[in-house]
């Protein structure tokens, strides 16, 4: 019953409507005995010849007023305590969501979406059910058992009574040994829905890598050994859930055998009357209920727990980047100094950043260019905050980026990321990300810069038309122009283009830049490219090389040095030439 006690701060917290919902089920628990007792009565009447037809309406009045009140009771009390339980999954899965939000990069490298979004579906399911049913089952068939047996002793007879309850204790022992197999299979049925919903996840958003390989089999086959690993862990659960009717089936069966046993022959004794045999028996029948109740309760609290514990264990984790109480709630503006002495991803010993040092001025447009892997993404995230735990440090304004607040930090920051993102909305609500409300000119306005414009008026819908999730529907370009064009409309202090013109022609990387020059005078822009002709144009340009700047300077500057940048350059040249040759011909 350990559950009880985690969601105790909600019952505290619901106390009225919890209080109202199990005062309310206790009176109906208590005129659950009325029936049985009108029955013995009536028999005993029957039996000594002295019923009239007076005495007859009568109880039959008291019994239609019970079923009337008991009929309007359960009605409230449902509202009260089923109600209260809903406003727990949608208070834990708003708070659970607002935990997501905090998470930085870190959290979901090591967490899978799949896994995510099991946590807060199936598990508040049950954790729903453990507020509502549970509460109920627990309440119910303690006060319906309680006050069933109090009437047996009390209005029958005690010794037949206590007869009857000798086999209760195995039940006990019995259920609570369920329970604990059931919290421990239910955990990992729980856990191996979470593989099945992460793989479904990861299939439909890569359904087209898989058919271009040809590995719809093979993904159909892992498919379904997740599947029937889901079914046997929830088998594994399904039997031991299935002994707890049985159990309960022989302690009843137990019960009654004992008590028409010996009830009968107290009968014979003259100890009891026929009617209160009956009486006797039919409470008997009301304390199924309880016990099969119980039984349940144990399935309901075990499943509650522990997906209380999984989403609590997620609850549970820290958040990475941390806002000081003091922080600078305005938005920065002004010169970036940075300077990394070291930085590595947590849990990894490889240095990702070494000795990195440079400073751009406000207004001023950066180039960050290197191989694959020498830390230009990683430079950027680090910018944002979107990881801590470097030793140096990163000012915008001479102000350390860890004093303002993340709201004010990255309100400045428009990003461009690699991978662009796009929402199964259409184009203007996916460019108008940052504003809804702000008018179709201005949406326009920021794709024109982006050079898009055109290619939505081509689509049939235009700015209305749904791209479909992650931008399904569009080419890698577009997909690239529309986020360009999502950051411009913030017309942020400071613009991270990180590889973002890699899915466009020269022609048109061209146009954008001349565009983000034009339109951006005063506002610092920092872009990462493989293409060298995307950043050569920039007042500053940094060489990384496995995480080290290894050289610095304008793109004339690097040219005359002959380094890496010079190399490189010259290649591309060369290939831009070769291209130009083939196209020619």
């Amino acid at each position: 019953m350990r559950v009880f006690m985690y969601l105790m701060w909600f019952f505290k917290q619901e106390k009225k409507a919890y209080l109202t919902g199990v005062g309310l089920l206790l009176i109906v628990a208590m005129l659950q005995l009325v029936p049985p007792r009108l029955i013995g009565i009536v028999v005993d009447a029957i039996d000594t010849n002295t019923l009239t037809a007076s005495e007859l309406v009568k109880w039959m009045a008291i019994l239609l007023i019970s079923a009337i009140a008991m009929y309007i009771l359960r009605y409230i009390w449902r509202i009260m305590i089923f109600g209260s339980a809903v406003k727990l999954a949608r208070q834990l899965r708003a708070d659970l969501y607002k935990h997501f939000t905090h998470m930085s990069a870190q959290f979901y490298q090591k967490r899978r979406v799949g896994d995510l979004m099991a946590h807060a579906t199936n598990d508040l399911s049950a954790i729903q059910q453990t507020a509502g049913a549970g509460v109920l089952t627990l309440v119910d068939s303690l006060a319906t058992g309680l006050f069933v047996v109090a009437a047996m002793a009390i209005t029958i007879d005690w010794k037949l009574t206590l007869i009857a309850l000798i086999p209760m204790p195995f039940m006990a022992i019995m259920t609570n040994y369920y329970g604990t197999l059931l919290h421990k299979r239910f955990r990992r049925a729980q856990e191996a829905f979470s593989d099945l919903n992460d793989k479904t996840q990861e299939s439909i958003s890569g359904v087209k890598v898989i058919k271009t390989f040809g590995q719809e089999k093979e993904d159909v086959e892992s498919f379904r050994q997740l599947s029937s690993d889901v079914v046997e862990k929830n088998i594994s659960v399904a039997r031991v859930d299935s002994l707890f009717d049985p159990t309960i089936s022989l302690v009843v069966g137990a019960s009654y055998f004992l008590s028409l046993f010996f009830g009968g022959q107290m009968v014979v004794a003259g100890e009891l009357s026929i009617g209160q045999l009956i009486s006797f028996t039919t409470y008997l029948g009301l304390l199924v209920w309880p016990m099969l109740a119980f039984g349940w309760l144990f399935n309901i609290v075990e499943r509650g727990r522990a997906s209380y514990e999984r989403v609590e264990q997620l609850m549970n984790h820290p958040v990475d980047i941390l806002e000081k109480e003091d922080a600078v709630r305005t938005s920065p503006q002004g010169d970036i100094q940075l300077s990394i002495e070291e930085f590595s991803f947590p849990g990894d010993n490889a240095f990702e950043l070494n000795q990195v040092d440079f400073t751009v001025a406000r207004g001023e447009t950066l180039g960050i260019v290197g191989r694959t892997g020498s830390g230009k993404t990683t430079l950027l995230k680090l910018l944002m905050r979107e990881f801590d735990g470097y030793s140096g440090s990163i000012k915008i304004d001479s102000i350390p980026i860890e004093n303002y607040s993340l709201k004010a930090l990255r309100s400045a920051i428009g990003y461009v990321p690699q991978d662009h993102f796009l929402f199964s909305a259409s184009i203007r609500e996916n460019i108008a990300f940052t504003n809804p409300v702000i008018s179709l000119e201005e949406v326009e306005k920021a794709s024109a810069l982006a050079h898009v414009h055109p290619d939505i008026l081509g689509f049939t819908y235009g700015y209305d038309t749904v791209v479909g999730e992650r931008g399904v529907s569009l080419s890698g370009g577009q997909k690239q122009r529309i986020s360009i064009a999502r950051a411009l409309l913030m017309n942020p202090e400071v613009l991270l283009l990180d590889d973002s013109l890699s899915a466009v022609d020269a022609k048109t990387e061209e146009a954008i830049l001349a565009s983000l020059k034009e339109t951006r005078q005063g506002k610092t822009t920092l872009i990462t490219s493989h293409r060298l002709s995307a950043v050569q144009h920039a007042e500053q340009i940094i060489v990384l090389d496995k995480g080290k700047l290894v050289e610095k300077g304008t793109h004339e500057q690097l040219m005359e040095k002959q380094g890496w940048y010079y190399s490189m350059y010259i290649r591309q040249q060369l290939e831009d030439l070769v291209e130009q040759g083939g196209h020619a011909e």
